[in-house]
């Protein structure tokens, strides 16, 4: 009976590997921390690089949300205001003109606005846009890249582990700082090497 009632004392060693033991740990749970805090303060959001990405389809079917926060973007500076742009219309249309059966995008998210002979300017509607990116590959592939895709940051999560950037097979997504979350097509490739340094 005395025996169960005798509480086991602690070695000295036994008490200073445990002691080791809470140090190591409590180490690492603060760098841990740390890398997190600075990970949050400097504000690193998920963006897709222009030059990267191959219009594959996934921004549309793979994002967390539904439609996805991925969405179309027109560099105006870049367009070439064609009267047959690839990225609005099919390729091999019936017409030239408007009917859905002509049209590029599944949605009916861009307009197009006839501006003069022979000009027209394309326009997305991001709020119906789902981010399939049919209308990016045929800008891509006929134009001139005028239309590419982007994050909507007023949309994105921002989750830890984008879903998106996992099954992206041109490790197109990367990390840029919140403070300037937008790639502009015109700018070229230089501005994403920046901002992927700060």
């Amino acid at each position: 009976m005395s025996d169960r009632k005798e509480k086991r004392r602690l070695t000295r060693k036994e008490f200073l590997d445990g002691l080791g033991r809470g140090a190591v740990m409590l180490t690492l749970g603060g760098l841990t921390g740390a890398l997190a805090m600075r990970w949050r303060r400097k504000g690193f959001v998920w963006q897709i690089d222009p030059y990267k990405c191959n219009q594959c389809g996934r921004c549309a079917t793979h994002c967390v949300l539904n439609p996805s926060a991925v969405k179309c973007k027109h560099d105006f500076s870049m367009c070439g205001y064609c009267k047959l742009c690839l990225g609005y219309f099919r390729t091999n249309p019936a017409a030239l003109d408007e009917a859905a059966e002509n049209q590029m995008c599944p949605i009916g998210a861009i307009t197009r606005r006839f501006i003069e002979d022979p000009y027209f300017e394309y326009t997305i509607d991001e709020a119906r846009c789902n981010g399939c990116a049919k209308c990016v590959k045929g800008c891509a592939a006929f134009g001139n890249g005028s239309i590419y895709m982007q994050v909507s940051h007023d949309l994105c999560l921002n989750c830890n582990e984008c879903a998106i950037a996992v099954a992206c097979p041109s490790d197109a997504f990367v990390r840029v700082p919140a403070d300037n979350p937008y790639f502009v097509k015109h700018k070229g490739p230089e501005q994403i090497a920046f901002a992927r340094k700060r």
